[in-house]
């Protein structure tokens, strides 16, 4: 229509956005997720902020809706950016649910958009801390979930054995940094970059939910003992990944960047190790 530079993003929460704004001026933003009326609060804030936005309800878990949602983005110019803010959390979904969004989602996301991602384009996934908590697997299984076709993910006997929300999301999120692995290598003959980012506890509504609630005195335990002391905000994931989608980043991808707080490294060796016997 206008011919812009398009900024995809999936998942219109509050990392999403503050993704969008720091690459966004001068582009055409899709904003897409699973409920319409969410995409629809997005692009009215963001509109008026002085960006330009259109709208499309997408199932990150559907090969169908994420192909509409590639044409949808290309009737605006060529895709410059793809950012995936969306999926389901262990306290959401069921496992199949988590799998099917989460695991197998991202990687038909990653394997379409990498087909029409324009020379000198990037793109970001965000992920979880949480995959970093799964101890090492073997190599077998590595392999398997970076390179199987995308259709065979769900099938493969260790992923389809998994009965715990909690290891469904762990495996989901270790599947999403091995997929971008895997995919840096096909984005980089179109000359494009695709990174993933692993937040902690970062301060959105949910998470401002959940520190208010009957969870809170663990999540405010948690916080107090990791090395930062804090939880983090959308604006810290997004000064991040703006540094990655930057002419800055162009040497960095197939990466993976732990951006939260230190919790991770508190997880294994530090005052949260207490963590390991409930996860």
């Amino acid at each position: 229509m206008n011919n812009k530079d398009v900024v995809v993003l999936l998942g219109t929460g509050s990392i999403g956005q503050a993704i969008a704004r720091r690459v966004g001026a001068g582009k055409h933003i899709v904003l897409a997720d699973l409920k319409q009326e969410n995409a629809e609060v997005a692009a009215k804030i963001l509109e008026n902020a002085g960006f330009e936005t259109s709208t499309v309800a997408t199932d990150l878990g559907s090969r169908d809706s994420i192909l509409k949602l590639v044409e949808h983005s290309q009737k605006f110019g060529p895709v410059k950016n793809l950012i995936n803010a969306a999926g389901v959390s262990p306290s959401q979904a069921s496992v199949a649910d988590i799998l099917r969004v989460d695991l197998y989602g991202t990687a038909v996301l990653l394997e379409e958009f990498g087909k029409i991602i324009s020379e000198g384009g990037s793109g970001v996934v965000i992920s979880s801390q949480s995959g970093h908590r799964l101890p090492a697997l073997p190599e077998e299984q590595n392999e398997q979930l970076a390179v199987s076709a995308v259709e065979e993910l769900l099938n493969l006997p260790f992923i389809k054995a998994i009965t715990d929300t909690l290891k469904a999301y762990q495996y989901s999120k270790r599947c999403n940094v091995l997929r971008v692995m895997y995919e840096a290598t096909r984005w980089g003959k179109r000359g494009a970059t695709i990174n993933s980012i692993s937040p902690g506890i970062i301060i959105t509504p949910l998470a401002n939910d959940e520190l208010h609630g009957p969870r809170a005195e663990g999540y405010l335990k948690m916080l107090r003992l990791c090395p930062a002391g804090r939880a983090g905000t959308p604006d810290e994931v997004g000064d991040m990944a703006e540094f990655l989608m930057s002419s800055r980043g162009r040497w960095i991808s197939g990466s993976d960047f732990l951006i939260d707080g230190g919790t991770t490294a508190s997880y294994w060796y530090g005052d949260l190790q207490y963590l390991k016997v409930t996860h």
